[in-house]
């Protein structure tokens, strides 16, 4: 694996990134911004998926499987190669699995997916919420293109969405889209709105729609991965490089006891990795996050369905420390706790840099705060380390506004719980209901 350096690295560092990224860790969520600042070891993780974006960039797909015990970092990897990804120029969008969010279902499950996928829609200067900025984009290239030939932009721009006609949902697609123009032209905020609407699923019935926009479609459950195929190659038209797909807590499928349920989000999730393996999906990638017992328990998890277990099979000779990042899966081991020495240094270099300097608050005081972390709730406070980053960062913050404080007195006020892992809590019985049982409860006569 990775070696500790001897001292804190110096990149860069603007109060844009600074600012955001403590904020995000004192609140105890992965930051949108700066991840990179505090990344702690894997680089052949990172490498590996650098690769993988390189892909998306050729107009190949991609699938990848990041699988992590709770701690281990896997949500906040995700982020950062989210990230990676916006400086390489795609788009990305990234949604949690939640009983009311799925790959497949109905009663509305999987376009709520679609919808919150595309609501987090980021670009580079952009983290979130992007959706008007890359359709703007596109609308903005076509108008130059047409105004430097001389022609008409509406015979541009039907030129360019013809492209999309042969894929299933595009001619729909495309007229949303060129809606979404003529609004511009004319100031129609209101059917602006509606095109965005649409584009992010957020029509549950198609009669406003029809209203508003002229079409007959909406994205439905049936329609989701159509969908995020469709806007794989509209990204493209508008000048970005791909669209990566990043969906974390997988382990909420694998908590559903009804196996028919299950089994139909993952023949979506086979249905995703043989599209983009095949080149079914070019310029469209996909991260899955998922824990051990997701991936590997044959009774529930992804390797219960044999098709999948065939294509997911890790690599035999991969063990006993040797490993294969060039696999499907990859596995990331649990933070230690040179890791987490290595963490917190960054995250103190961070906090003081931009004219934050605590001169007295050095190594001595990193290690006085792990031995003391130590002490409460043993190898816990680095396995999962969120609530002892906030403590950390809350103990600067008093040092940086009461310059006579000593951290040596303050460090005895340092509180530590174990964290409760949620993949262990089953689902609600209201939640874990089958498709079918969800649609015969609301049958009246």
């Amino acid at each position: 694996m990775t070696q500790t350096p001897s001292s804190p690295p110096s990149p860069r560092i603007f109060s844009k990134e600074r600012d955001p990224l403590m904020d995000a860790l004192r609140s105890g969520v992965v930051p949108l911004k700066g991840s990179r600042l505090i990344q702690v070891g894997r680089a052949e993780e990172i490498e590996a998926l650098a690769y993988s974006i390189g892909q998306i960039r050729a107009g190949e797909g991609a699938t990848r499987f990041v699988i992590g015990d709770y701690g281990s970092g896997k949500t906040f990897f995700l982020h950062l190669v989210c990230q990676m990804a916006q400086e390489k120029k795609l788009v990305t969008v990234k949604a949690d699995l939640t009983p009311d969010r799925r790959l497949q279902g109905t009663q509305h499950r999987a376009r709520r997916l679609y919808s919150a996928l595309i609501t987090s829609m980021a670009v580079k200067g952009k983290p979130e919420k992007a959706l008007a900025t890359v359709v703007e984009k596109f609308v903005t290239t076509v108008k130059a293109e047409a105004e430097s030939a001389g022609r008409p932009v509406l015979t541009v721009l039907r030129e360019r969405l013809q492209t999309l006609g042969a894929h299933s949902g595009g001619p729909t697609f495309a007229k949303v889209v060129e809606a979404y123009w003529s609004a511009h032209e004319q100031g129609d905020e209101e059917v602006r709105e509606a095109a965005l609407r649409w584009l992010q699923a957020e029509y549950a019935v198609k009669t406003e729609a029809r209203k508003l926009l002229g079409v007959r479609e909406i994205i439905e459950d049936r329609t989701v991965f159509d969908y995020l195929k469709l806007m794989a190659v509209f990204v493209t038209m508008a000048g970005y490089k791909g669209l990566l797909v990043c969906l974390d807590e997988l382990v909420n499928l694998y908590k559903l006891s009804h196996k028919g349920s299950r089994t139909a989000n993952y023949e979506q999730i086979l249905n995703i990795v043989n599209d983009t393996q095949q080149g079914q999906a070019p310029h469209l990638g996909f991260l899955f996050g998922g824990t051990p017992e997701f991936l590997t328990d044959e009774h529930r998890g992804l390797y219960s369905y044999e098709a999948l277990r065939s294509r997911l099979r890790e690599n035999p000779f991969a063990k006993d420390g040797l490993v294969d990042y060039n696999g499907p899966v990859m596995r990331l081991s649990g933070f230690t706790r040179e890791h987490f020495y290595e963490l917190l240094r960054k995250v103190r270099f961070v906090y003081t840099s931009c004219g934050n300097d605590l001169p007295d608050f050095g190594e001595e005081a990193v290690e006085a705060f792990m031995k003391h972390c130590a002490g409460r709730v043993g190898d816990a406070y680095f396995r999962t380390p969120r609530s002892t980053l906030k403590e950390f960062i809350g103990l600067m913050d008093v040092l940086a506004q009461n310059r006579g404080a000593d951290w040596r007195a303050l460090l005895e006020r340092v509180n530590i719980t174990e964290e409760a892992n949620p993949d262990r809590e089953p689902l609600r019985k209201e939640d874990d209901v089958s498709n079918d049982a969800a649609s015969l409860a609301t049958f009246q006569l």
